[in-house]
Parts: structure tokens; sequence; C-alpha cells
């Protein structure tokens, strides 16, 4: 069979590769050093024209199996890496069939969890990535995606203003449905918390974990998380129908997690007076697709929740409480987030995407201004950022190219 390359491949360089070398035999100039989780097969990643791929080796069955499932995700809008192409066929010069490998598109400015808690791991630093973890579950879920290995390596995270945002890496277990079971769903539950234990045993033993997290008992608090989050966005309430305003404050507190609620399912409870409530479509994403609206700017929940702050206290700051809401939009984004992000010197914005370099200048300036006891403003803000904290910070886009490329 003649090497094959199925996908939607944008890049003509990516059928010059070394397909007929093992990948973990690849030159070094094919290959740039990042950031990478412990995996059953061997990945690289490949920069070609300023771009940068993740290459997974792994039979032809399971390729276009898991290329396929990534697809399907994606069209679904949920977290995971996007799929580039499929290359099949591969021999080596002897005439040795090769596995097949799988080409994702590296996730910008994303960690694997062993990368984030480098150095000795703080608790609520685990708290934030379980808390991603299991927002993503959730969000696989609602989806009908039964994952089959949750697990902290088969995730990347990228920081999402004080949070993280957890994105699926793996897919290769992976099933969609229409919907996914009670038994489906309690069985990746039952994986996670078994893998979780595992991976914070691992870091024990490495003596990475902080001495007063328990890892039995930190893997159950992801499973706590993931049921309270579970049942706040599917659960039932009974109501009485004076208390329609139950309803109101439930629709608040699933958009305050970043959930829209497109429907509601309203039926009488029999021979009663109460309804019996529950949110029928959750689309997650609630802050996000508001400041996509009014800025274009295409970030994390949690960073859009932020931006769309700063913004309405730019409203109240500067008198346009009843001025239509575009237009205030377009003022911020031309006289607050621009002239922030563009104050950063070019050679170090690699180091964070804008909406997170946003989102620690203003905090940066809080802290400044509590020290103060006045507001020192923003350009006092951005240049003692800039001094103190942003030079000193891990370059998380950086693509560095090294002799080995067999190194984590």
């Amino acid at each position: 069979m003649p090497l094959q390359i199925t996908g939607a491949p944008s890049d003509p360089d990516l059928i010059r590769l070394p397909w007929d070398v093992p990948l973990e035999e690849w030159p070094v100039h094919h290959l740039v050093t990042l950031p990478r989780g412990i995996s059953r097969h061997v990945v690289r990643f490949a920069r070609l024209s300023g771009r940068v791929y993740a290459i997974k080796e792994i039979s032809t069955r399971y390729a276009k199996r898991e290329y396929q499932l990534l697809w399907d995700l994606a069209r679904h809008d949920a977290p995971a890496v996007e799929p580039v192409a499929v290359v099949t066929g591969r021999t080596a010069p002897d005439g040795s069939e090769l596995d097949s490998a799988l080409i994702t598109r590296h996730l910008q400015f994303s960690l694997p969890y062993r990368a984030v808690l480098s150095g000795s791991v703080r608790p609520d630093t685990l708290i934030r990535l379980l808390d991603a973890l299991a927002v993503l579950l959730v969000r696989l879920h609602l989806t009908g995606f039964y994952w089959g290995d949750c697990s902290l390596s088969n995730t990347l995270f990228r920081r999402d203003a004080g949070a993280f945002a957890a994105y699926l890496v793996d897919a290769e277990t992976g099933e969609l449905h229409a919907a996914i079971s009670e038994g489906q769903r309690a069985h990746d539950i039952d994986v996670a918390h078994v893998n979780i234990y595992g991976e914070m045993l691992d870091l024990e033993a490495g003596g990475l974990l902080h001495p007063t997290i328990d890892p039995l008992a930190f893997a159950e608090q992801l499973v706590e998380r993931y049921h309270r989050l579970w049942d706040e966005l599917t659960e039932d309430e009974i109501i009485e129908e004076v208390d329609w305003h139950r309803v109101d404050q439930r629709v608040r507190r699933l958009n305050s997690l970043g959930f829209d609620v497109a429907e509601m399912m309203v039926r009488r409870k029999a021979g009663t007076s109460r309804l019996i409530v529950r949110p029928k479509v959750v689309d997650a994403g609630h802050h996000q697709r508001r400041l996509l609206r009014l800025t274009g700017l295409d970030v994390e929940e949690n960073q859009a929740r932020r931006l769309l702050n700063d913004l309405d206290s730019f409203r109240v700051s500067t008198g346009l409480r009843h001025e239509d809401e575009a237009i205030v939009a377009h003022r911020w984004l031309a006289e607050v987030f621009q002239p922030v992000v563009n104050a950063i010197p070019a050679d170090l914005r690699r180091k964070l995407e804008p909406a997170q370099l946003f989102h620690e200048v203003l905090d940066h300036r809080w802290y400044m201004s509590e020290a103060a006891g006045k507001d020192v403003g923003v350009e006092a803000a951005v240049r003692s950022y800039v001094d103190n904290v942003l030079v000193h910070k891990p370059d998380e886009k950086a693509v560095i190219v090294t002799a080995d490329p067999l190194s984590p």
C-alpha cells in the first residue's frame, strides 16, 4: 500500500516528513521539543511553516478511529485537540511496515499536568486542575462522549485567568453516542478516580507532592466535584408555581458556572400544584460567546468573564451606562485592551496569550494600588508587571529545538 495522507492537511510540507523512518528515530532538525505528558505511544512535535503539529505513532485502525472521533468532537464544539490527518501505508527502506501516524495541531499555550506542576506542587494548583478536569468530563458527557481513560495525563491545560481550562488530548478509547448511559458515565468516573490516584502516587514518589495532600482523598475530590456540577446541570428541581423565581436563580447559577441553558423542560407533578423543572439543553461557553459577539476576542471562559467585568467597569467609569453595549465594547477594545497588549514588549508576548496577559496586568494593578493606597493607573501597572513578573515567567508558547528529541 503506498503512503497516503487522509484528512485536511493545510501544509504541503507534511508529505515531505520522513515517514519511512520510525518516529522515535526522526532526525532532530524535523522536531521541536515541547513539554508532553506520559503516553503509551511514541509522540513527537514537528514545526512546519510556523505551525506545530503533534504526531503520534499508532496502528492504522486506531489512528483512523481516533481521527474520526476528534472530528466528531470538534463538530460538537467539545474541548479537544484539533485533528489534521492520518498517515497510512508507511514502510521502511527495507520494506518492513511501520505503524500509521495521527497528526493533530498543537494546542498553543497548553501544558501537560507535569509541566504545570513542575517544582513543589501547591494544593490550590492541584485543586484548580481538578476543577478543570471535572468541567471537561461533564462537558464531554453532556455531548454523549464516553472517554474510557480519563486522566490528567490524557489532558492538556491552558491558563484561564485564575483557573485552568482542560482539553482532551487522547480519544483512543472513546466512544460518541447520542446520549451517554448511566453505566458508561459511572465507569468513566471510576476510571478517572483510579487514574488520578495513580498519578498522585507517582508525584508523591517523585517528591513533587505537598506533604499535606493525601493522594486517595485528592482523587476522591474529583468525583465529588464532578457529581456536584453534573447535578447542578441536570437534576430535576421541584418548585411551587409561585416560586418561579427559583428557575431564574437556577439559570443564573448555571451562567455563573459558564453554561447557557437553551431550553427548560417543565412538567406538573401528578396530583399536586408543584412543577418539575429540568434544564433540557445546556451549552458551555456563556461568557465566551458574549465576549466574542461584542469584541471578536476568542478566549477561555474565565478569561472572558474577567474581561467582561473590566468592560462593565469601563462602561460605568466613562459614564456610558446608557450607551449601546456594542459601541462601549468597541471603545473598551481600542482604549483599554489593545493598549495594554501592545505595551508588552514583542519578545515577551510569546510567554502568555493576550487575554491571560491582560488578566495578570489587572491583578498586578490591583495589588500595586492596594500597596500604594491609590489607583496607580494602567501604564505604571504594565511597566511593573513586565519588569518584575513577566520577564521571569516561562515561555508557554516557545518552541525550543534541542539536540535530544526524546527529552520530556
